[in-house]
């Protein structure tokens, strides 16, 4: 089940905003309470990743390097699955051969930390790191991004708008 974002809408002659945006308040990614990463090594093997994910419920792993635990990529959980039924991977492959890698090289990402607004997430969800297109979660992190302290996805950001009254 696909989550999709409101649509916007005009608010006098202001930029566009979302239809959720008043739920916010003010709220920053904190207050979704967003789940600890959880994180795989590239030599893992699809199966183990799997598992880890489904015990937890996560639909993305982030992976780390195991040796400086830096952050390589992540790991979709459902595009896994496709690439499974596809015979494309299979579950004694390692994870590096699923794993969506960061391109680290002239591309600007979007530091998303405890402190970012939901409004600023949202507009992430909905453009992207530079507006190049939606993004299905956001890797949470310290301000010099050196640590991965959660994932947010579009469905936490749901959840919130629902749980507060408009």
């Amino acid at each position: 089940m696909s989550t999709t974002l409101p649509g916007r809408v005009a608010a006098d002659a202001s930029p566009q905003v979302s239809t959720w945006s008043s739920r916010y308040r003010g709220a920053t990614v904190e207050d979704l309470d967003p789940p600890s990463a959880l994180s795989c090594n590239p030599s893992d093997s699809i199966s183990y990743a799997l598992l880890t994910a489904f015990e937890r419920d996560y639909t993305h792993l982030t992976v780390v390097s195991q040796d400086t635990r830096a952050l390589l990529g992540y790991l979709s959980i459902p595009r896994l699955r496709e690439l499974l039924a596809e015979g494309k991977v299979d579950e004694t492959d390692e994870v590096s051969k699923a794993m969506t890698k960061f391109r680290r090289k002239g591309r600007v990402y979007k530091v998303i930390t405890m402190d970012t607004s939901l409004v600023e997430l949202e507009d992430f969800f909905r453009g992207g790191v530079d507006g190049a297109g939606p993004q299905d979660f956001a890797v949470v992190t310290d301000e010099s991004r050196r640590f991965v302290l959660g994932v947010a996805t579009v469905a936490d950001l749901e959840e919130f708008a629902k749980r507060r009254p408009a």
